[in-house]
């Protein structure tokens, strides 16, 4: 019995041999006779950069994402906070519910400084203004359906709440109304996400809009809670995570995100040189592809059974942290037409995916009364991206394949070669 196997994107020969030697080692544990063959793709159908990089805006082929922070200036600085907020509308009204203040606003019974903002919030929730800018802005923006339930969603937080009870004096209580005009702003466009179009100005704007109704103002972050915020939003969202998000393809040497546009344009060479390699050993063989690997071992197997020359030693497809079953709900899978279900000929198929790893999909719900095609789940409890690389440690899938295999090729007494 023969082992192929097939890696992902971005793949180049030093990190495919240690990794193929991890997996080689793994596998044999299970299923000692195997011949195991590496099938190393990337130095001929991998991409590789040609034009300079030219189209790659300035800093973001050489800096990394380690780097020390760059230069950043006012607009770096405010992009940067407003990506934190649209990710955590509350981020701010967080920092100030949880600061120190006094514990006693001066004689029994005065109420603190923030109770007006709390007051004007509740009152701006439940009577939105009918006329002037600030309903006129909303319509714009195509988030107006969501006024009421962001309102009265934050409104009604311990955050909000604890954040207008620390206002210790008039200061602090405009303080807390521009983080809530920030807060009500991002939550409304996170809200509405795609659908609303929105420029920095028309932000700017509705915050300093809400700003003003609650007693504050809200153009220019600043205070307490973006004080401790702005540098770790620096840090996380600036020109570093332009950096680490730039790399997959301006790299010079794994542009991973390249080698997964160039396949589905011009992916016939790859399948073509996989389908060389299958037909020119003899025997039962098992096909294991990783990512972009298992995208093309599904695209190959399924064109050669639709044309009628099914590769028929192929007697077990093993795809992990696969792309594929999603790529066939879209109608972006080369090898079956959108909707179709999978040929005759095609072999039993395990997908094995971890929920953490973003780019790992389920294909049985894909292909729900095909019984060749089976789901496993394993976890190597590691957020993405280091959960997409990290299947080949997992003792759980070199199990799960072994006891995949057909009868006829399992290992063990009375097994047939």
């Amino acid at each position: 019995m023969r082992v192929l196997f097939v890696h992902g994107t971005g793949v180049r020969q030093k990190r495919f041999d240690a990794t193929f030697e991890l997996v080689a080692r793994s596998l044999r544990r299970h299923l000692p006779d195997a011949d195991l063959v590496p099938c190393y793709w990337g130095g001929d159908f991998g991409v590789t950069a040609t034009g300079g990089l030219k189209s790659v805006p300035a800093d973001q082929v050489t800096r990394g994402v380690h780097d020390d922070l760059p230069v950043t200036g006012p607009l770096e600085q405010e992009v940067a906070l407003w990506s934190l907020l649209l990710a955590d509308p509350l981020c701010e009204l967080r920092v100030l519910a949880a600061s120190s203040g006094s514990e006693d606003y001066g004689m029994p019974g005065v109420r603190s400084a923030g109770e007006a903002v709390a007051q004007r919030l509740t009152g701006l929730a439940a009577h939105r203004p009918e006329t002037g800018e600030l309903p006129a802005l909303l319509d714009s923006l195509g988030i107006t359906g969501h006024y009421g339930p962001v309102l009265h969603r934050i409104a009604g937080t311990a955050e909000f709440t604890e954040a207008c009870a620390q206002a210790r004096d008039n200061v602090d209580a405009r303080e807390v109304a521009a983080a809530v005009a920030r807060a009500l702003t991002a939550g409304l466009l996170a809200a509405a996400a795609d659908e609303a179009v929105c420029t920095g100005a028309e932000r700017d704007r509705l915050a300093d809009l809400f700003g003003g109704l609650l007693g504050g103002t809200a153009r220019t972050p600043g205070g307490r809670a973006t004080a401790m915020l702005g540098t770790l939003a620096l840090r996380i969202l600036t020109q570093p995570a332009l950096n680490h998000w730039r790399a997959p393809i301006t790299g010079s040497s794994a542009p991973a995100l390249g080698d997964i546009l160039r396949y589905q344009a011009r992916g016939r060479p790859l399948r073509d040189h996989l389908e060389g390699v299958i037909r020119s050993g003899t025997g039962p063989t098992v096909m294991i592809g990783h990512s972009l690997g298992g995208i093309a071992l599904v695209d190959l197997l399924a064109m050669a059974a639709i044309r009628q020359a099914p590769l028929s030693d192929v007697r077990l497809l093993v795809t992990v942290g696969s792309q594929a079953p999603f790529l066939h709900e879209c109608g972006a899978l080369t090898g079956l037409p959108p909707g179709a279900g999978l040929p005759p000929g095609f072999p039993d198929w395990l997908n094995i995916y971890d929920r953490q790893d973003l780019l790992a999909f389920r294909a049985a719900p894909v292909f729900p009364d095909d019984g060749r095609v089976t789901d496993h789940e394993v976890t190597s409890r590691q957020p993405f991206p280091l959960s997409h690389g990290a299947y080949w440690k997992l003792e759980a899938l070199y199990e799960r394949i072994a006891e995949a295999l057909p009868a006829s090729v399992r290992p063990g007494p009375g097994a047939a070669e």
